[in-house]
């Protein structure tokens, strides 16, 4: 809103200067020394001011009216924080209340895999669930809005990338919700790294015009879905695309093509530095706090109205951010499964023998046909998130292979008759493999960027500096993560729980820990009885010496008794 304000002084030197009787109000909060904000009442403060000064200094006009509007603008910012306050605690405590499944142990009807960006859901997705649910039982994919009908009778698998939010889509209590939590400054590195590798495929393109008239023309021949149809890389990719496309234009107007620092994260001439990522408002926007947003439901990509609002509001005012940090939090404890992305090897065992055993007891109990091809032949439609990210949009060649690759995989025997055993080693196989054609993908990615070439040596380069401010900025995912151990940790040493599952289920559950366990007692009692057979012939050794020793000396003794008779007959 825009408001007049006269400003009348004598004439000569005691006039204000010129231009300032134009005041924008809504200004002031973004800069509180501004000429604005002004209120109605305040403005007739500010003529009465003037008009009694008279022909003072307009220095001290001036600083005068600084101090007027400072106030107004203190004013107008506690508004602002009240407003936002209400906001904030009233969905939180609207979100407390919801009812959450108590029974966090047993699987229901639905299994929602809420995965949060570079956590490594992908893995899970293509080597478990994949492996586990027949296709004609996975939901179709959401990625920007709900697609399917919740109440469809074979839906059973849900697995995207949307937040908590989607739930007031789906039967409440008949889904179990299932993630995957990841120290916040590696997610976030992670997700710089991605974003460039992906946006860097395009650069075999002379410029972005030729890049999205091929985008077009795959979309027509695929009816499959890019990594530029999914959240939040749809945001992130484009974004990045541009920024690598214009500093290459920058270098070949310069004539430069050598890159003027050794790290990755910091090379400037060849595409945008890390310390330059992470200050950038569509990452606060995305990347930052991104996990407690996702589970708290609060995304950009969220269905609840009010969702903007209240993440801009802690975004400003970080002390707001408790509240919807409790919230995450009590969603997460709610949880079928939580897992640790650097807590690989455990997190595998634990989904395996928490959700998997219960998922193939489900399809062993209900007879559902696991025919694979059959399924695949039927339901064309239903595209995995991950072929999809591992999609190739510009080399041709490379998306075939992975595509072929992924269909391999996917044509694994899923069987009712699995042992969660049997299903690790299945994934262990998959995952062996997915490594394989990422590390194909990423290398033919990053040769567009050379000498760029990110690594777990480079990260360690990577200054205090920028780590401590990622920390900073993701101080609700540092309290979430830290949640998420203790989760992870009490699930580990007891994961059973108060499981409710009958004395069949309940032995295939265990059946992988009792089989460690038995190979253990075996070992345990192989050693007993070798140490007992030791001890028993080194006994028998020593006996029979001492049998022969005395018997060797009665012989003698004997023997000199006989000759000592012959003697006296003689």
């Amino acid at each position: 809103m825009i408001v007049i304000v006269l400003l009348v002084g004598n004439k000569g030197e005691c006039s204000l200067p010129s231009g300032w009787g134009l005041i924008d109000r809504e200004a002031c909060s973004r800069n509180p020394y501004a000429i604005s904000g002004i209120y109605e009442h305040e403005i007739s403060k500010i003529d009465t001011l003037v008009e009694g000064v008279g022909c003072m200094d307009s220095t001290i006009k001036l600083t005068l009216l600084l101090i007027f509007f400072r106030i107004a603008c203190a004013s107008t910012v506690e508004k602002n924080f009240e407003q936002c306050e209400r906001a904030v605690k009233n969905w939180a405590s609207s979100s407390l209340q919801q009812s959450i499944n108590e029974d966090q142990h047993t699987l229901k009807d639905l299994l929602f895999f809420l995965h949060v960006p570079r956590t490594g859901g992908r893995s899970y997705h293509h080597c478990f669930l994949n492996k586990l649910y027949p296709t004609s039982q996975e939901c179709p994919r959401s990625y920007d809005k709900l697609r399917f009908d919740p109440s469809k009778a074979k839906c059973r698998l849900l697995a995207t990338h949307d937040d908590y939010s989607i739930m007031e889509k789906l039967p409440t209590e008949r889904t179990s919700v299932v993630t995957i939590v990841r120290n916040p400054v590696d997610r976030v590195l992670s997700s710089y790294e991605f974003a460039v590798e992906v946006a860097a495929r395009f650069l075999v393109h002379p410029d972005l015009a030729s890049v999205a008239k091929m985008s077009k023309q795959m979309l027509k021949k695929s009816n499959g879905v890019s990594t530029l149809d999914i959240w939040p890389w749809k945001y992130l990719v484009p974004w990045m695309m541009g920024d690598l496309f214009a500093r290459r234009d920058a270098r070949r107007r310069k004539g430069s093509s050598e890159a003027k620092r050794d790290s990755p994260y910091d090379m400037e001439d060849i595409l945008m530095p890390l310390h330059e990522f992470i200050d950038e408002p569509i990452v606060h926007d995305i990347v930052h706090n991104g996990a407690t947003f996702q589970i708290a439901g609060l995304t950009n990509n969220s269905y609840l109205a009010e969702s903007h609002e209240i993440r801009h509001c802690v975004q400003e005012h970080k002390s707001l951010g408790q509240h919807v940090l409790d919230v995450a939090k009590k969603r997460l404890g709610a949880m079928l499964y939580v897992g640790l992305t650097a807590e690989h090897k455990e997190s595998a065992t634990m989904f395996a023998n928490v959700v998997g055993a219960q998922v193939i007891s489900q399809l062993r109990n209900a007879n559902v046909s696991t025919d694979t091809s059959a399924a695949n032949q039927s339901d064309n439609s239903s595209s995995s998130p991950l072929d999809s990210e591992l999609e190739s949009n510009v080399d041709q060649n490379n998306g075939t292979t992975d595509k072929k690759t992924a269909r391999q995989d996917e044509g694994e025997a899923r069987t009712e008759n699995m042992t969660a055993a049997e299903l690790i080693e299945v994934y262990e196989g998959c995952i062996s493999s997915l490594l394989k054609t990422q590390s194909r993908r990423r290398f033919a990615s990053l040769k567009e960027i050379s000498p760029a070439n990110f690594s777990k040596e480079a990260r360690r380069h990577i200054s205090d500096a920028v780590l401590q401010q990622i920390k900073t900025q993701n101080f609700l995912d540092l309290e979430l993560f830290k949640y998420a151990q203790k989760i992870f940790t009490m699930r580990r040493v007891q994961p059973m729980g108060n499981l409710d599952m009958n004395d069949e289920s309940e032995r295939k559950f265990d059946q992988p820990r009792a089989f460690e366990l038995w190979k253990i007692v075996s070992l345990l009692m192989l050693f007993i009885l070798l140490l007992v057979f030791f001890l028993f012939a080194t006994a028998w050794g020593r006996l029979s010496k001492v049998k022969v020793k005395g018997f060797t000396k009665a012989t003698v003794r004997n023997h000199r008794r006989i000759v000592e008779s012959k003697s006296l007959l003689e």
